[in-house]
């Protein structure tokens, strides 16, 4: 997708903070952070979010959970314990149409859901 941010960073069209990359996902540093970790996990493959999730490419989600776990232990909060979150559609909140998890960590965000 030529004007998809996620897209470009996978890319190296644009820059980014890269914690993590293997041939199917990127693990980048978000921009506007919300949690002291604050790791955006993105697919290579342009999915638009969970409801284009089939057969063919339901793989990625494993991908990405393993990632997910990698980063976490890199970055020294699999211990203490993180989140992991996807928006799917505007009213979720979701504002690039790239499939892509936020792992937040790093300190205690308790039972809250934001």
């Amino acid at each position: 997708m030529e004007n998809c941010v996620f897209c470009k960073i996978i890319n190296k069209e644009l820059p980014s903070t890269i914690y993590y990359e293997d041939d199917k996902v990127i693990a980048i540093k978000d921009i506007n952070p919300a949690a002291p970790v604050h790791v955006l996990i993105i697919p290579k493959e342009h999915i638009v979010n969970v409801k284009d999730i089939n057969e063919s490419n339901a793989q990625i989600l494993i991908d990405i959970h393993k990632a997910a776990n990698k980063v976490a232990e890199d970055l020294g909060i699999s211990e203490e314990g993180y989140r992991l979150i996807t928006n799917c559609g505007a009213a979720a909140g979701q504002t690039v149409f790239h499939l892509h998890y936020h792992l937040l960590g790093g300190v205690d965000m308790g039972p809250k859901i934001l």
